[in-house]
């Protein structure tokens, strides 16, 4: 019987495709500057394919089993990584200030539990494909997003003393010309007498975060600031 190269071509096909979509994906969210980015978004789609790859070319890996005898669930399967990988996944995942990290270590579990069913039922083409991709996404997309241009999201207090109180329009025009972006400003006085100014700021070059705190503590009419940028 002759090896039918197609269908490995196909397997390849299917897994670069769902490189290439979550990769695609994950750009737009990364550039939205979202904890959860371009790699993360890739290898959550390429294990999401490589599992359904498995009961789809259920065939080359049962060759002498007739399909009516045993056939694998999908949706049973799925549900069954997806239940033990997301409680361990989950446990990578944590808080730090405002930044959410382990995101793509979680990501790359979830990825690495898919190619060891793979390998356990002998569907080595798809398993040794997917862990090229894997590898290629944990390092070379990882100097793809060191250089891609994107969006930093920053939490900023500041407080001025109640009868020296820099007027908002002013704030704002400050901000602009350091290079940011100004939202959701809230107001607030405390009990030291200090009018409070909270905002979210957005830049394209967090070199500005420095900048601006070096700004605020050469300014003596500032009685307090805090500045939180966030990120995975």
């Amino acid at each position: 019987m002759l090896y039918d190269y197609r269908e490995p071509l196909e397997i390849a096909m299917h897994l670069l495709g769902a490189l290439v979509a979550g990769g695609v994906i994950g750009l737009e969210r990364s550039y939205h500057g979202r904890p959860a980015g371009f790699r993360t978004h890739t290898l959550v789609c390429l294990a999401s394919s490589l599992l359904m790859t498995l009961t789809f070319y259920q065939s080359s890996w049962l060759p002498d089993v007739p399909l009516n005898t045993v056939r694998a669930d999908p949706a049973r399967m799925a549900q069954g990584i997806m239940t033990g990988i997301g409680f361990l996944g989950a446990g990578v995942i944590f808080k730090e200030g405002l930044s959410v990290r382990g995101l793509t270590t979680a990501a790359s579990i979830w990825i690495t539990a898919a190619i060891g069913i793979l390998i356990g039922v002998g569907f080595y083409f798809p398993a040794g494909v997917a862990v090229i991709l894997t590898l290629g996404t944990l390092s070379l997309f990882r100097l793809i997003e060191a250089r891609m241009p994107s969006q930093s999201y920053v939490h900023h207090q500041i407080s001025f003393a109640r009868n020296h109180i820099m007027p908002e329009t002013e704030l704002i025009t400050l901000l602009n010309r350091q290079g940011f972006t100004v939202s959701n400003i809230s107001y607030r006085i405390n009990g030291d007498s200090q009018f409070e100014y909270r905002m979210v700021l957005q830049t394209r070059n967090l070199a500005n975060v420095s900048h601006l705190a070096n700004m605020w503590r050469q300014d003596t009419s500032v009685r307090e600031f805090r500045i939180s940028p966030t990120g995975d």
